[in-house]
This record gives structure tokens, C-alpha cells and sequence, in this order.
């Protein structure tokens, strides 16, 4: 599943969101409960911002480790919205730890509005359709593919950032390509195909023998600029994409709740 953005701006009939991040599923099956809320995040996000604008980075470490013992989805987005470059990691222990962004002033009441909106948003598309949201392993979700399914899967990129929740090593890697081989579902696949100074050895291992579309995407997370560079994604398929390609172009919604 990822941040969801793809299954919310694509916005099927129905679908199956997975992941192994409970943090992530409690978070939007909160929303599609109504226990998380546009009015209950906006009172939520006003009353801890205020208090963040107040106390500082204290604040934001003190919500981390309530997150830690508590996991509140409240809490959760606020992490995400507070912490470094909006990355979302976890340690061994299964415990938050990104720090702050340094930004006391980060929930100014034009970007609290921005995620209420947001939140409201996601909350009608959850009325409207049939998404159901779990935790488990991309192997049991996988396997409920069938021929009348498209599966879109974005794991963490081989040989790069893999502490997202979980590691993501060869033997992963190699179990993902197996099982989207012998599935009868069409698939899609996200991953990094090389960048300035290396290429991504699984591409030529193990995936060229689908179809595979190239774009530039460029790169915001790193602790310094250094790190920041373009990357030349990979659009991994069994089907030919460009079957499915609209006359004109389609207006996503741009959700992106976690970011």
C-alpha cells in the first residue's frame, strides 16, 4: 500500500490495500470508521500545533514517544507531517524514529486546513467504494489475485531505503518476482532502475523479462543536499500499459495523506 496514494487517486470500484505497517492500516481504516475525522483532526491538529509552536522540538519528541506507547492515528499523522523531510521509519523495535523537521510553525492554519481537506476527501472515496485495508505480508495479498485483477505493488527499493518498517533484502525480492510470475492476475510493479552512480542489479536479474517503462523522478529525502538526486524509475508490467491509456488525460484527487 504505501502512503495509498495510488489506490486513492486511481480510485477502483474495489480494492484490497495491504501492508505490513500497522500504523499505516489503522490509520485509514480509522478514517473509514469514523473514528478519525475532518472535525476531530482539525481540533487535534490546532490544539498540538499551538503547543509545538510553544514548546518546540520538545513537544514533538514527547508526541513520539506517547505515538510509541499509545499508536494513536492522530498522533501518526502529526508525526508524519512534523518529522524530517515527511519520512515515515521505524526502528528494530518496531518504534517511530525520525526526527523533527525543525520547523515550530509547521501547522499553520493554511496547512491544517491542506490535510482536513485532505482527510475529508479520503473519508467520501472510503464512503463511495469498496476498499478494505489489512496488515500482512505481500505474499498472503498477492495470492488473492486472480485473472479479473490488476495488482499494483510498490516494496521497499532493493538496495536502498528498506528501513520504510521492515527490511527488504534478496531473498524478498526474488520471492515478490516468483509470485507475480505465477499469478494470474496482471500486475504493476514499482521500483528504481539506476541513477547517476549505480544500477539496480534486479532489473537485469530478474525483471527484464516484462515490460518496462523508464521516467526521472527526483528524490527529496536525504540528510543533506548531497543526497538529493534525480532516479530513474522503473514501471514494471505483464500487460502493455499503453492498452489502458485514456484519450484524454485523467484529473487525479492528490491524495496523499502521509507524506
Amino acid at each position: 500500500m504505501g502512503t495509498g496514494i495510488v489506490g486513492f487517486n486511481i480510485a477502483p470500484r474495489c480494492a484490497v490495500l495491504g501492508d505490513t505497517n500497522p500504523h499505516l492500516i489503522n490509520f485509514y481504516t480509522a478514517i473509514a470508521q469514523k473514528k478519525v475525522t475532518p472535525g476531530l483532526a482539525r481540533k487535534y491538529l490546532l490544539k498540538e500545533g499551538a503547543q509545538l509552536l510553544k514548546v518546540g522540538e520538545d513537544h514533538y519528541y514527547a508526541i513520539r514517544e506517547r505515538f510509541n506507547q499509545d499508536h494513536d492515528p492522530l498522533d501518526f499523522l502529526f508525526l508524519s507531517r512534523a518529522g524530517f523531510n515527511g519520512m515515515i521509519r521505524f526502528n528494530q523495535r518496531g518504534e517511530y524514529n525520525v526526527p523533527f523537521c525543525r520547523k515550530p510553525n509547521r501547522f499553520t492554519q493554511a496547512y491544517i486546513t491542506k490535510i482536513v481537506n485532505q482527510i475529508n476527501a479520503t473519508s467520501k472515496l472510503l464512503e463511495m467504494k469498496d476498499f478494505t485495508f489489512h496488515c500482512q505480508n505481500f505474499t498472503e495479498t498477492i495470492r488473492l489475485g486472480t485473472s479479473a485483477d490488476i495488482i499494483y505493488c510498490d516494496p521497499p527499493y532493493i538496495g536502498r531505503h528498506t528501513d520504510y518498517y521492515n527490511g527488504w533484502e534478496e531473498a524478498d525480492e526474488r520471492q515478490l518476482f516468483a509470485l507475480l510470475s505465477n499469478s494470474p492476475a496482471k500486475f504493476v510493479l514499482s521500483t528504481w532502475h539506476h541513477n547517476d552512480y549505480r544500477a539496480n542489479e534486479y532489473v537485469d536479474l530478474l525483471w527484464n523479462k516484462f515490460n518496462i517503462l523508464t521516467r526521472e523522478h527526483f528524490y527529496h529525502v536525504g540528510a543533506n543536499e548531497n543526497n538529493r538526486n534525480p532516479m530513474i524509475e522503473a514501471i514494471v508490467t505483464n500487460f502493455d500499459l499503453s492498452l489502458y491509456r485514456y484519450d484524454e488525460p485523467q484529473k487525479p484527487v492528490q491524495l496523499q495523506l502521509l507524506e
